[in-house]
This record gives C-alpha cells, structure tokens and sequence, in this order.
C-alpha cells in the first residue's frame, strides 16, 4: 500500500496542469513560449491572469490531494513524506511530458500546507514577506524554499520529513538556477515589471 500511494502521488504530480489546459484552450505550449517553463507565471504572460491563477490552483492541488489521501489512510509519518516528495517530483519530471516539467514551487506549497498548517502558513508569509519588502518573485521562493527544512523541524519534528524536506529545497534552489544568477546580476525583473520572468 505504501508504494502504491508513493507510485500514485508520482503520477498525479505528473499531470502538468499549465500544459494541459493551454492545450485544452488551444493556446501555444508553455514549454515553447516565454521563459519555456509549464508554470503560471509563463502561462500569465501569453494566457491571461484567470488562466494563471487556475493553473496555480491545480499545481497546488497537486500537492494537496496525495498527501490528504496519505493522512486519510493514516500511514505514517515517513511515507507522508515521500508521498509529499513523490508528488513534488512528478510536477518537476512528468512521466507524461517527455520528464520535463515546470519548478515546483506551488506543488511544494501544496505538499507542506496539506502535511502540517503552521508549515504552510510560515511559508507563505515568508513568501509574503519578501515579496512586499523586494518584489521579486524568484528572491521570496528562494527564501521560502530555504527555511522551509526549518519550518518543517520546527512544527513537525521529524527526522525522515526534514531530510526529504532539504532534498526538496536543493532540488527548488537547482530549478531556479538561472533566477539565483539573474540576482546576482541585478537582472531579475521586479513583481510587476513588463520584462519577462524566468520563474
């Protein structure tokens, strides 16, 4: 049962939803337009803002609905865990697109709200936050994703949880890569600016 909700969460994560709905709008592929991320930031430039926004939904969603599944069940703590990261992974490399898929900011949301409340709320204050004080998108998700390992310590307190936590975080901070040298290059556009993101 526990690999089966682990194989399930993959494949749900793998449903890439700014890919399937530009389809289904008959709108361009995400992944040929913009910044080529399947994410709704991309599919807000070229799709519109109630596009976006659903988009962002059901990439959360994707998060949520394992792990729910997984706390239903009452497994335990560690494959919660790898339910949450299961998931997390199908949105990054989608069985069902070629393994290419966007970078997992909102599914990580997702997974860390559904698992644990305070964790989801920290995270998305500090996106908040940072978003406000910098208005940079990229800048808040970096953030986020590096106190999230201890949000995660600090509200659930578990070892196996925590490291699969740091897995996740290293793997957001690798998919921003080109955000983290934007940055450094003072080349990042700010939240609201007409230049184009790469997140």
């Amino acid at each position: 049962m526990d690999y089966l909700l682990i194989l399930i969460a993959y494949l749900f994560g793998s449903l890439n939803s700014a890919i399937i709905l530009c389809k289904a709008m008959r709108l361009p592929d995400p992944r040929e337009q913009g910044s080529g991320n399947p994410g709704a930031t991309n599919v807000l430039r070229f799709g519109g803002k109630k596009l976006a926004a659903t988009v962002l939904f059901f990439d959360v969603l994707k998060g949520v609905v394992p792990v729910l599944i997984a706390l239903f069940i009452g497994v335990e703590q560690a494959i919660i865990a790898f339910v949450a990261f299961a998931a997390f992974i199908g949105h990054l490399y989608p069985l069902f697109f070629a393994f290419k898929g966007g970078k997992g900011v909102a599914t990580a949301f997702g997974v860390f709200v559904s698992m644990n409340g305070m964790v989801g709320l920290a995270i998305l204050a500090t996106w908040l936050a940072m978003a406000f004080i910098f208005r940079l998108s990229s800048l808040a998700a970096l953030t986020a994703s590096l106190l999230t390992p201890l949000y995660v310590w600090l509200f659930i307190n578990d070892a196996t949880t925590t490291a699969v936590t740091m897995v996740m975080s290293a793997l957001l901070l690798w998919r921003h890569r080109s955000n983290i040298r934007n940055l450094v290059a003072g080349k990042e556009p700010k939240i609201g600016s007409k230049k184009k993101q790469a997140v």
